[in-house]
């Protein structure tokens, strides 16, 4: 019996019939691309992640993705894997997008495992991002524009199916910040970024790091600071918040509004995403750091 941890199971509970296909799927693979399955990984929340070992005794990583409406992530995923070609993000090995299934390079510990102060983290994550960012305009990836509008809609159909956790100021002002963004977009400036930039999609690759999980978009590179604006948030609200933008921009010789507009968007979207499927405490503390920010923006 697979060892499916619970955020997977909350993930995929939606998704009749998914986690009962789960072993027969790891076996028919485990067959076709010649390995051997392990122990599952406890710490996924979108996926279904265990060991492999490759006949040759290479360790590798199977990662089985939780359905989603649409059907896109998956190849998403694949294709930016496939343009990073190991740069800065994990080496793909084998693939199948229509099952959500990728067989990965094994990498180590991830930066929030090894406990490293934040400014070096926001040194680090910067880092990677930038070694993702490139033209792609032929990727066939969505867009800034299209993820700032999915993102709108989340953000109002989750606060109303969890009875509204947060103040309807804080819904609008983070909607207000996505519609900026959507109008901002600019297909000759769109790069391709990561999506999901921070510290548990950075793991250690031999005497650096690597990124994992990319969600992809065609967007302004600003996107992947913002997701950093939205991490860590006790720790953005013990000085000045916008501080963390300006850093982020400094380092990147990015834009802090468009930093800081993104990061306030994505803390709301992705602190009813936690809340909704137990991950906690984050998503409480992302939830209350966009009061206080919302409330100093009013």
């Amino acid at each position: 019996m697979l060892d499916i941890p619970a955020t997977v199971r909350a993930k995929a509970r939606q998704e009749p019939g998914w986690l009962e296909s789960l072993p027969g799927l790891v076996d028919e693979l485990a067959v076709e691309w010649s390995f051997t399955p392990g122990r599952a990984y406890q710490d996924g929340t979108e996926a279904y992640v265990a060991e492999a070992v490759l006949v040759d005794g290479t360790p590798a990583v199977l990662k089985l993705l939780v359905p989603r409406a649409g059907g896109t992530h998956a190849a998403a995923e694949i294709t930016v894997l496939r343009l990073a070609g190991g740069d800065g993000c994990v080496r793909l090995l084998r693939s199948d997008a229509a099952r959500g299934a990728m067989l990965l390079e094994r990498l180590g510990p991830s930066l929030a495992d090894l406990d490293l102060p934040l400014d070096e983290r926001l040194e680090i994550l910067c880092d990677l991002a930038q070694r993702v960012w490139r033209p792609a305009p032929d990727s066939g990836l969505p867009t800034g524009a299209e993820k700032g509008r999915w993102l709108v809609e989340h953000i109002r159909q989750r606060w109303e199916d969890l009875d509204r956790p947060c103040s309807e100021r804080t819904v609008a002002h983070a909607i207000a910040c996505a519609e900026r963004r959507i109008a901002a977009h600019d297909d000759a400036r769109a790069m391709l970024v990561h999506g999901d930039v921070h510290q548990w999609n950075a793991l250690r690759a031999g005497d650096g790091y690597k990124l994992v999980d990319p969600d992809g978009l065609l967007a302004e590179p600003e996107y992947d600071l913002g997701v950093l604006m939205r991490e860590d948030p006790v720790e953005l609200m013990q000085s000045d918040p916008w501080d963390r933008a300006h850093l982020l921009a400094e380092r990147t010789r990015t834009d802090a509004t468009a930093i800081w507009e993104w990061g306030v968007t994505e803390r709301v979207s992705t602190g009813l995403l936690a809340v909704d499927i137990g991950l906690q405490p984050v998503g409480d503390q992302m939830l209350a750091a966009a009061e206080l920010i919302s409330v100093s923006a009013a």
